[in-house]
Formats: C-alpha cells, sequence, structure tokens
C-alpha cells in the first residue's frame, strides 16, 4: 500500500529535524576544539613572557646581591635594568628585585628564608624556596599549592644533595675542560659547561663565595649566579612517564608561582623518561 500523504510530510520533517540536529551537534564542538586551541597557544605564550620576566628578576637579585644595589657602580646590574625595561619589565618590579638582592622586601623589611617539602603524585620530591617578610603567610600558601597539586608537605630533603653553584659568564676561548685545574685548586667538586658556553662550578655549600672569588680572580671570569641548590641524587630520580604527567607538573609550577611571589627556587627529582625534549625543556623552564 502507498504511503499516505501525511506520513511523507512526517518523514520529510524527520529528515529535515536530523539533519538540523547533526549541523548544530557539530558547530560547536568545532567551535571548541578552535577556541581550546587559542587558550592553549595563548597560556604558553603567557608563560613564555612570565619565565621571561621571572629570568630578569633573579638575575637582576643576583646582580645586586653580588655587585651591590647602585647600578651606577654596578654595570651587570644597569645592562640588566637597561634589558629589562625594554622587554616591558615594570619599575616596581625592578625595584623589588634590587631590594630582594639586598635580603630586604619592597617595603624595607627583612627577608628570611623558608624552605618547604613535599612529595607530589607518583613520588616527586619538591623542594620549595622562598625568601618572605611573612613566614606564616608564606608557609600556608605553599603548603596549600602542594596539597592541590596532589601532593602532601613532607620530609624529602634525603633525596637530594646541597651544592653550591657557581655560573661564569661565557668567555671566548674558555670552557670547562680549561677551568678545570683553577676551579680543583679553589676547592671546587665539579665543572660543568652550559650551552652558550658559560662554564659552572660546584663547590661544597660553605665554601661557594670562596670557590667563586677564586676561579674568577685566576681565570678572569665574571659571576653570573652564586647560589646554594638542592640536586636530586641520580639513584632517587623519578622518570616522568607520559605528557600529562608532565602537565601536571607544569600547572602545579605555574600556581605555586602564582600564589606566593616569595619563591626563589623550585628542586623536583624528576627524569626525562619518555618524555619528547621538547615537553622536558618546557617543564625544566617553568622552574625558577
Amino acid at each position: 500500500m502507498a504511503p499516505s500523504r501525511g506520513s511523507s510530510s512526517l518523514s520529510k520533517a524527520y529528515s529535515l529535524s536530523l539533519r538540523r540536529a547533526f549541523t548544530s551537534a557539530t558547530t560547536p564542538q568545532s567551535g571548541h576544539s578552535r577556541w581550546s586551541k587559542i587558550k592553549h597557544d595563548k597560556g604558553k605564550a603567557d608563560a613564555q613572557i612570565s619565565r621571561a620576566r621571572s629570568i630578569f628578576a633573579q638575575e637582576i637579585a643576583q646582580a645586586s646581591k653580588l655587585f651591590g644595589p647602585e647600578p651606577i657602580h654596578n654595570p651587570r646590574l644597569a645592562d640588566l635594568i637597561t634589558r629589562a625595561k625594554k622587554e616591558g619589565f615594570a619599575k616596581a618590579s625592578i625595584e623589588n628585585a634590587i631590594a630582594r638582592g639586598q635580603g630586604k622586601s619592597s617595603t624595607g623589611a627583612a627577608l628570611e628564608s623558608l624552605t618547604v617539602e613535599g612529595v607530589m603524585p607518583g613520588g616527586v620530591g619538591v623542594i620549595v624556596e622562598c625568601e618572605t617578610d611573612n613566614k606564616l603567610r608564606t608557609l600556608a600558601a605553599v603548603r596549600l599549592a602542594i596539597k592541590e597539586g596532589g601532593g602532601m608537605a613532607g620530609n624529602c630533603s634525603y633525596l637530594f644533595e646541597k651544592k653550591g653553584r657557581i655560573v661564569f659568564a661565557a668567555k671566548e676561548g674558555l670552557g670547562s675542560v680549561d677551568a678545570l685545574d683553577a676551579a680543583l685548586e679553589a676547592g671546587a667538586t665539579d665543572v660543568d659547561e652550559l650551552p652558550a658556553g658559560e662554564v659552572v662550578v660546584f663547590a661544597e655549600p660553605g665554601s661557594t663565595q670562596a670557590v667563586g672569588e677564586a676561579v674568577a680572580k685566576e681565570l678572569g671570569l665574571e659571576v653570573k649566579v652564586s647560589e646554594i641548590i638542592w640536586d636530586p641524587n641520580e639513584d632517587t630520580q623519578v622518570p616522568l612517564a607520559s605528557e600529562d604527567a608532565a602537565a601536571d607538573l607544569g600547572t602545579f609550577l605555574e600556581d605555586i608561582q602564582e600564589k606566593e611571589t616569595s619563591v626563589r627556587a623550585i628542586a623536583m627529582n624528576i627524569a626525562q623518561g619518555s618524555l619528547s625534549a621538547e615537553t622536558w625543556k618546557d617543564l625544566q623552564d617553568s622552574m625558577p
């Protein structure tokens, strides 16, 4: 029996509704995908800008600490300030970094060192070092960031070794091999070289400054960074097994630095594992 006119109209209407439903369902999905990519790209760009400013702040504080807070008497500090201004670094941030290098806050209050330890998901140990004028506030903020990152506060310093680290500005014709004898003579424990040609000397924490000064004088080098670090023990490093694990740690690093501006250094006992070289570099660059 032939279908009635009514059922034919109903079929056409049903078919049309299906096409409309299909169209309306796919359009937002496509838009969502594009928006997600835009957000991802913008987030990565913002993170790079934030990282660049963080590096400027650290270098300015180091120059102030090593050679004094007055740019007129500190050529390295003057150069860093000029470069930072060109990159849009705020005047107040520059002044804060100079003050921090002198062990003071922007208000002139003395800064105190604070170290907070924790264990993140996967057994990753994390040590957060801060310089703050309010220890209770900073302690609460850092612990909250660790908790929200899925970890818990707790002792993990046994997974690391404390070392002195001195980075010297690159000098043409002089690499780690050339600096080895002078460094060992000065009491260094190891010598390395960065991709840009900067020589890195390691020392016992208590002799870091003396070793740096001796090597700089002997080889005519300029000290860029002199610091005490937490270096993870090789036999206790945690290889990262996935991009998701790296992303979670990256989110934690961003969150903790956003919550607490007094964070000066973060150490984690992680190894590259199965991560791509790009992802591993991005994660390392996220650590102050």
